[in-house]
C-alpha cells in the first residue's frame, strides 16, 4: 500500500451514562467517521491516498466531536456531519485548512 497523503483522525470516545464529562461520541462522531468515509468516495479519492481513523480520547472532550488531520497536525473541534464536505474539499483536496471552520495548528490554539 502506497503511503496515504492524509490521515483523518475522529475522536470516536464514549463516556458511560451520567459520567460528568462530555464524550465525543454521544456528540455524533461516530456518524462523521462514516461521512468522511463516504464523502471521500464520492470525491473520487483512492482508497489508501487518504486513511480515516476512528481514535479514543484526544483530550479537547468539551469542544468535541474533534478531528485530527495528519501530517500537518491541524486539529478541527465542533465538527459537525455538514462539515465534513468542507474539510475534504478545502483541507484534502484544496491542501489548506478549512479556515471558515477555525481550524488550530495545536490543541487547544
Amino acid at each position: 500500500m502506497p503511503k496515504p497523503k492524509h490521515h483523518i483522525i475522529v475522536c470516536t470516545n464514549t463516556r458511560p451514562p451520567g459520567h460528568p464529562k462530555p464524550s465525543c461520541g454521544a456528540q455524533g462522531s461516530p456518524q462523521l467517521l462514516m461521512a468522511f468515509n463516504m464523502k471521500l468516495m464520492e470525491a473520487g479519492i483512492m482508497p489508501g491516498e487518504v486513511l480515516v481513523t476512528g481514535s479514543t480520547c484526544l483530550g479537547p472532550c468539551e469542544q468535541g466531536p474533534t478531528v485530527v488531520i495528519y501530517p500537518d497536525g491541524t486539529w478541527y473541534t465542533q465538527v459537525k456531519e455538514a462539515d465534513v464536505a468542507t474539510i475534504i474539499n478545502e483541507h484534502i483536496k484544496g491542501g489548506k485548512p478549512a479556515e471558515s471552520l477555525k481550524p488550530n495548528s495545536v490543541w487547544g490554539g
